[in-house]
């Protein structure tokens, strides 16, 4: 029997009632609220990434994001064995090429650092410079040399020609920072940024600029991510003007113009 204007129109009241129900429309089937996208990024990264997170959904109400902080070899260990996430961000180059085959394109840097040493509040032990922590019975913290901050560090030792014997290695600079808030460790080199967030908890000692090294924070789209799209967009938003305004904020100075 053929469809009547009034049993069309009935259809297409039913029709519009079922989409107006909560956890229906969206197409059929699919879930009503944001998207939400998992990021695994550096701990470094935890103050600017808990403004970001805000600040983007503002922008995008379609996406949230959710993040997942620990030390690069921490997150490159998850996405290896296959944790559910969408993008990574962590604080050097060879961390990423470590996880190439699980990734989607080329990484792009979306911001900088670069190092200090961080002592006690005050610098009890009176420690000048890198020359300084080969003192004897200082005990000194780094970042352990399969982690991007230690590998940072053994650059910047090499360019002062400095050996230096370390009491512990740590996975990440906010473990090496924690050493120093509690007291385990009298010095040991983080980002100038982790250094920032402790606060009263620690001093900092500069190191020249000639001996320094930059480090270089990629952000890449994980492949088996089921928002590829949404990934990318959100990868491309940190090397906005939006986006370097808070890395700034948060003492991290813009990537190169070359943004890939």
């Amino acid at each position: 029997m053929p469809d009547s204007p009034r049993r069309r129109r009935l259809r297409a009241a039913a029709l519009l009632a079922a989409l107006a129900l909560p956890g229906l429309g969206a197409g059929c089937g699919g879930s009503s609220g944001p998207v939400t996208l998992t990021v695994l990024a550096t701990s470094s990264l935890t103050e600017v990434f808990g403004e970001m997170g805000t600040a983007y959904h503002q922008e995008n109400p379609g996406v949230r994001l959710r993040f997942v902080f620990g030390g690069s070899a921490e997150m490159t260990d998850r996405l290896s064995e296959h944790a559910p996430a969408d993008v990574l961000v962590t604080a050097d180059a060879a961390s990423m090429k470590e996880v190439s085959a699980d990734l989607a394109g080329r990484p792009r840097t979306v911001t900088h650092d670069t190092l200090t040493i961080a002592v006690g509040p005050g610098n009890p032990r009176r420690i000048r410079s890198l020359r300084d922590l080969r003192r004897p019975g200082l005990r000194v913290a780094v970042g352990a040399g399969s982690v991007p901050v230690g590998r940072y560090t053994r650059r910047v030792l090499a360019n002062a020609g400095l050996t230096v014997r370390w009491t512990s290695e740590e996975i990440s600079a906010r473990a090496v920072l924690d050493r120093i808030r509690t007291g385990e460790a009298d010095a040991g080199i983080v980002y100038i940024t982790d250094l920032r967030s402790a606060g009263i908890a620690a001093s900092s000692v500069a190191i020249p600029a000639d001996l320094n090294v930059t480090a270089a924070f990629p952000a890449a789209v994980v492949g088996d991510s089921g928002h590829r799209d949404l990934a990318g967009a959100f990868v491309s938003w940190l090397l906005t003007p939006a986006a370097q305004k808070l890395f700034r904020k948060y003492g991290f100075p813009s990537p190169p113009a070359d943004r890939g």
